[in-house]
C-alpha cells in the first residue's frame, strides 16, 4: 500500500510542477554609481500556472520598502528599536521610481501599489487564461539604500550588495502570496529564467550567483551578460576590489566573500570541499553549478554564541568559525535554491533542516568542542557547569531562554509574527533539536533517508510542509504525527516528570506524568550509577502512563538523559528506585549554566554604595541560573564599611506561566530589605506581593499589562532630631500598570491606590513619548494626586506627595543619599509623582496635585523642558509652579542632565550657587541597562 500511495504522490509532484512553468526575467541594467542608482528596462514573460483566468497581476517591488518611514519596512525598524533608518535623510533611504508599464505591443497598462508600497498591481489588457502567458515591460530607476538597514544595498566604500533590487511576480496558487518586505529575508517567488545585462563603471568588479556568458567593456562601461534558468532571485555583488574568491570543488563552484584572515588558501579550499562533500551526502547534488555563499548573508544570521567575538578574543582554534560560518550560510542558501516553500508562512522547516544538518556536521568533524571552546579549559570556568556543555548543547540553551522567558512562540507562527530572537535565533534552534527528537525516536537513520529523499522528490518544485511529513510516513511504520500536531503546531513546552516507581517481581512499573497538553513520547533510561543498562522510547503519551522496564541492576530511572529533547524542566526527570534526595546539592562560586543533576546553591561578592552605609561588600546567595525558573530565591547579606552594620536584603518568588489566553504569568513573593535611611538610622522592609502580568497574545505586539498588589511594612530607627517622626508604619498598595513601548510612539499609564492606617490616597500617571517623521521627538508627562484622607500631622510631609523629590516612604527608589537636603546627592533626580527638577515651593502637597513636564529636542540629545503644575496644601491652598530648562539626554531615562533656566525662582543661572541647582538622572544597575540591549530583540 505504501509503495502505492509513494507513486501517487510522485505522479501528482511531476503534474503539479508541469503546471508551475518558469517565468522569463530579462533585464537591462545601467549602474550610475554617482548618484547610486540602477537605469532598469526589463520584461516578464508571466505564466498563469494556475486554474483561473487572473485579472490582476501582483507584483514585488521590495527596493521600494525603503521609501519612507511608514512602509512595513520602516514600521518593522521601529518596532524593533532599530533607530538608524527613522534618522535617515530622504535621499539615502532607496526607492523605486517607476516611468512607464507596457504590454508586449508597447500599450501603457494600468498600473499602482497595493495597500503596501513595495507591491504593484498591474491590469493586463485581457485576462490571462490559465497555462497561458503575457509580457509585462516595466522601465524604471532603483536607488540603492544605505546597507547599515539590512547590510544590503550600497556601502561607504561605493560597493554595491544587491538583493532585491528588481521587480519580480508574486506567486498565485489560489491566493495571491504578494508579501511586503520587512526584513525577513523571505521573498516568495516562483523559479524563474534569468537574461541579465548590468553595465556597470569599468574598473569595478562584478559577482552573481547567475551565470557570466559574456563580458565586454566598451568606452569606460563594462557590461556583464548573465544567465540562469530556475532561479528565484538573481543577486549581484559590485566592488571596487576583488572581494569574492572561487573555490572550484569537483561538485560545485563555491564563489565566497567569507573570509578569515588566519586561515590559508588551502585550508579554506579543504573546509569548503567537505562542506559541499557533506551538503550532497545529506541533501543530494545541487542543481546549479555554482553558488555564492556572502558575507552579508553570514552576518544576517551568524553562527551565534563566542565564535562572535574578535578574532584575538576568540576561544576557538583558527579555522573553526571559518567552517562553521560557511557550513551555515551555505547550507541555508543550498536549501533555499533547491526547495521551494513559502518561506513566509514555512519558514521553520528550512531552519529546522540547516540546524540539524550542522549539528550533524559537528558532531562529524568537532565531536569534543565546547561551547565555550578553549575557555573551558580555563581554571576560573574549569569548574561550572558551563564549561561541560557540548557546542551543540546552545540550540536547546537559547531556545529555553525564550520558553523559560514565556515569550516562545510556535514553529508555524509566520515569520513576519516572530519577535527578533525567535525569528534570527531560537526557532530554527528549536526545530532543528526536534528534527533530532524525531531522529533519535525512528532509528535507524530514517530521517536522514527521509529528508534526502524530500529533496531528491521536489528539487526545484513547489512544495510544502505536508509533503515532507507524507514521505517520513512512507518510510516509518510509527506514528510521527505527535511531532507535527504537537512540536511543531503548538506553543506549549514540554515536561515529563516520572510520579512513581513501583517494584513488581523482576520488572518496574514506571508511573510518567506528561505535564503539558500535548501527545509525544519519551525516552526512559535505566541507569546503575554513571552506567545506562538500557533505554527505550515510549509511545505518545497525552497525559499518564505506565510502562514495564526490567528492574535488575537498576538503581535510579531517568527521562531524557542525553537531552534528545528540549524539555522545560529536567530538574524532575530522575527518580531513584529506592532512597531519598534524587538530586544531590551542588555549591558553586558564580552563577552557572543549569545542571538538572543537583539542586544548585550559588554565591557571588557583590559590591554596592549609598551615602550612609558607605561602600558595602557582602555575598550574593541564590539559585538564579543562566536560565529563569519558577520558583528564584536569593539572601544577599553585606557589610557596610562606613556604617559598621551588617545590611542586605533577600527575596523569594515564584512565577506561575500560562501558554495561552491574556494572562501571560502570575508572580507570588516576599521579599526584606534592612539598610540605612540616614547617618547611623536603619529601617526595615518587608513586603509580600502579588502580580498579574497580562501580555498580548501576539508578542510582537509589546502591549503589557500588570497588576500589583503588594502589602509594604517598614520599621524605622527613631530620629531624635525629628520628634513628629512616624517611625513604624504599613502601607497596602494597589496599582495598574498599562504600558506600550515602541521607538516611534511610547505610552506607559499607571494607577496607583495606597491605603494605611494614617492616610488613604489614589494618582495617575501617563507618559507619553512621540517621535516624528521629521525626528522631532516629544516628551510628555501627566500626573494627578489626591489624598482620600489624611490624618497626618500638620507639618509632616513624610507620605505627602513631592514636586521635586519624592520621600520614598515605600523606599522602592534607588536614592543614593535618600536623606540629603544639600550636596551632590541631594541633587540626584528620579522623576516621580511632581516630576519637576527645580527646588520650588511649596516642595509637598498634603491635599492634591496635579503637573505636567514636556520635553523635546534641540538637536539630537539635547532637549529642552518645561513643568507645570497646581498644589493644593490644606493650610495654604492652591499655588500654581512651573519651571523650564535644558535636558541632556545622554542616554535616555539612564543617565540625563537637567540644567534649569527659568521658574518661579526666576533667572536661575544668575542665582549663587547654580551648580547646585543642576540635576541628574543615573542608573547604574547591570539589570537595567541590559534592557537597553534586549528590548529589540524581544
Amino acid at each position: 500500500m505504501k509503495h502505492i500511495y509513494h507513486i501517487l504522490s510522485i505522479i501528482l509532484v511531476a503534474t503539479t510542477s508541469s503546471l508551475w512553468s518558469q517565468h522569463t526575467i530579462i533585464i537591462d541594467a545601467t549602474l550610475d554609481h554617482t548618484n547610486h542608482t540602477i537605469s532598469i528596462i526589463q520584461e516578464i514573460e508571466f505564466v498563469n500556472t494556475s486554474t483561473k483566468a487572473l485579472d490582476t497581476i501582483y507584483f514585488n517591488d521590495w527596493a521600494n520598502s525603503f521609501s519612507h518611514k511608514k512602509t512595513p519596512l520602516g514600521i518593522r525598524f521601529a518596532e524593533n528599536y532599530d533607530a538608524p533608518f527613522h534618522f535617515e535623510r530622504d535621499e539615502d533611504r532607496g526607492r523605486t521610481t517607476i516611468n512607464t508599464v507596457t504590454n508586449s505591443g508597447n500599450t501603457s497598462l494600468v498600473w499602482q501599489r497595493g495597500e503596501a508600497v513595495d507591491i504593484l498591481k498591474v491590469i493586463p489588457l485581457k485576462p490571462i487564461a490559465p497555462g497561458a502567458s503575457s509580457v509585462f515591460k516595466f522601465e524604471y530607476s532603483v536607488k540603492a539604500p544605505d546597507d547599515k538597514f539590512t547590510r544590503f544595498g550600497v556601502d561607504n566604500n561605493g560597493d554595491y550588495k544587491l538583493r532585491y533590487w528588481y521587480i519580480s511576480p508574486a506567486v498565485f496558487d489560489g491566493t495571491w502570496k504578494a508579501f511586503s518586505n520587512k526584513n525577513t529575508q523571505d521573498l516568495f517567488t516562483q523559479p524563474s529564467n534569468f537574461d541579465v545585462k548590468f553595465r556597470i563603471p569599468s574598473g569595478l568588479q562584478l559577482t552573481s550567483n547567475l551565470d557570466v556568458v559574456n563580458q565586454t567593456t566598451v568606452r569606460g562601461v563594462t557590461t556583464f551578460s548573465l544567465k540562469s534558468n530556475q532561479r528565484i532571485k538573481a543577486e549581484i555583488f559590485i566592488n571596487k576590489e576583488p572581494l569574492f574568491e572561487s573555490i572550484v570543488t569537483d561538485k560545485v563552484e563555491v564563489v565566497t566573500n567569507i573570509y578569515q584572515r588566519k586561515v590559508t588558501p588551502p585550508v579554506r579550499a579543504i573546509m569548503v570541499d567537505r562542506v559541499v562533500h557533506f551538503l550532497e551526502e545529506k541533501l543530494g547534488e545541487y542543481p546549479f553549478k555554482k553558488i555564492v555563499v556572502s558575507d552579508e548573508d553570514n552576518r544576517n544570521n551568524p553562527v551565534y554564541g563566542l565564535n562572535q567575538l574578535p578574532s584575538f578574543l576568540s576561544p576557538f582554534p583558527n579555522g573553526i568559525e571559518y567552517d562553521l560560518a560557511q557550513f551555515k550560510t551555505m547550507s541555508r542558501e543550498y536549501i533555499e535554491n533547491t526547495l521551494l516553500l513559502n518561506q513566509r508562512e514555512e519558514s521553520w522547516l528550512i531552519g529546522a533542516i540547516q540546524i540539524h544538518l550542522m549539528m550533524e556536521y559537528v558532531d562529524t568533524y568537532y565531536p569534543n568542542m565546547k561551547i565555550l571552546g578553549a575557555l573551558s579549559d580555563f581554571w576560573i570556568i574549569k569548574w561550572s557547569h558551563v564549561s561541560d556543555l557540548e557546542f551543540n548543547d546552545q540550540y536547546p540553551l537559547l531556545y529555553m531562554n525564550m520558553a523559560r522567558n514565556n515569550i516562545h512562540q510556535p514553529l508555524t507562527t509566520p515569520r513576519d509574527s516572530l519577535v527578533k530572537f525567535n525569528m534570527n535565533i531560537a526557532n530554527d534552534y528549536y526545530g532543528g533539536k526536534g528534527l533530532e527528537y524525531l531522529k533519535d525516536f525512528l532509528r535507524d537513520n530514517t530521517l536522514g533517508k527521509s529528508i534526502k529523499s524530500y529533496f531528491d522528490t521536489y528539487k526545484l518544485k513547489p512544495t510544502n510542509v505536508s509533503n515532507f511529513r507524507d514521505i517520513i510516513s512512507q518510510q516509518t511504520d510509527k506514528d510521527v504525527s505527535w511531532f507535527f500536531n504537537d512540536y511543531v503546531n503548538e506553543r506549549s513546552t514540554i515536561d515529563f516528570k516520572i510520579k512513581k516507581i513501583k517494584k513488581r517481581g523482576d520488572s518496574l512499573d514506571v508511573t510518567i506524568l506528561n505535564k503539558r497538553n500535548t501527545v509525544m513520547p519519551v525516552s526512559i533510561y535505566g541507569v546503575n550509577k554513571d552506567t545506562v543498562l538500557f533505554k527505550k522510547w515510549t509511545s505518545p503519551i497525552d497525559s499518564i502512563a505506565t510502562i514495564t522496564v526490567p528492574s535488575q541492576g537498576i538503581r535510579s530511572l531517568e527521562l531524557n538523559r542525553d537531552g534528545e529533547i528540549a524539555e522545560f524542566n529536567r530538574r524532575n526527570n530522575t527518580k531513584k528506585v529506592s532512597g531519598l534526595f534524587n538530586r544531590p546539592f551542588q555549591f558553586r562560586l558564580f552563577q552557572d549554566a543549569e545542571d538538572h543533576r543537583y539542586n544548585q546553591l550559588f554565591f557571588m561578592p557583590i559590591f554596592e554604595f549609598n551615602l550612609y552605609d558607605g561602600f558595602t561588600t557582602g555575598m550574593k546567595l541564590y539559585n538564579k541560573t543562566l536560565l529563569p525558573k519558577n520558583i528564584h530565591y536569593k539572601l544577599e547579606p553585606q557589610y557596610g564599611y562606613r556604617s559598621k552594620k551588617l545590611i542586605g536584603n533577600g527575596n523569594i518568588q515564584y512565577t506561575n506561566q500560562f501558554d495561552s489566553g491574556p494572562l501571560n504569568a502570575m508572580r507570588y513573593g516576599l521579599s526584606g530589605s534592612y539598610y540605612s535611611y540616614d547617618d547611623d538610622l536603619f529601617y526595615r522592609r518587608y513586603t509580600p506581593y502579588m502580580t498579574f502580568a497580562f501580555r498580548n497574545e501576539d508578542l510582537r505586539n509589546n502591549e503589557k499589562q500588570y497588576i500589583n498588589l503588594r502589602a509594604v511594612n517598614v520599621y524605622r530607627d527613631e530620629n531624635e532630631n525629628d520628634p513628629n517622626q512616624e517611625p513604624n508604619y504599613s502601607v497596602f498598595n494597589a496599582q495598574y500598570v498599562y504600558s506600550n513601548p515602541n521607538l516611534i510612539n511610547y505610552f506607559r499609564g499607571v494607577v496607583d491606590y495606597q491605603i494605611s492606617s494614617k492616610f488613604s490616597k489614589a494618582s495617575v500617571t501617563f507618559d507619553y513619548r512621540k517621535l516624528f517623521v521629521n525626528n522631532r521627538q516629544l516628551n510628555v508627562r501627566l500626573f494627578a494626586g489626591a489624598f482620600l484622607f489624611n490624618d497626618t500631622r500638620e507639618r509632616e510631609d513624610f507620605f505627602s506627595f513631592s514636586l521635586d523629590r519624592p520621600t520614598d516612604y515605600l523606599f522602592e527608589y534607588n536614592y543614593y543619599g535618600r536623606s540629603e537636603d544639600t550636596g551632590i546627592f541631594s541633587q540626584q533626580l528620579i522623576v516621580a509623582e511632581g516630576g519637576f527638577k527645580s527646588q520650588l515651593q511649596p516642595a509637598f502637597a498634603n491635599n492634591w496635585i496635579t503637573t505636567i513636564n514636556a520635553s523635546t529636542n534641540i538637536w539630537r540629545w539635547i532637549l529642552v523642558y518645561g513643568d507645570a503644575g497646581l498644589v493644593n496644601n490644606t493650610q495654604s491652598g492652591t499655588k500654581a509652579v512651573f519651571d523650564s530648562g535644558i535636558r541632556i539626554n545622554l542616554v535616555q531615562d539612564y543617565f540625563e542632565l537637567y540644567f534649569p533656566l527659568y521658574s518661579n525662582l526666576g533667572w536661575e543661572p544668575g542665582m549663587p550657587n547654580y551648580d547646585q541647582k543642576i540635576r541628574f538622572t543615573v542608573t547604574l544597575s547591570p539589570k537595567t541597562l541590559l534592557g537597553l540591549f534586549t528590548r529589540e530583540w524581544y
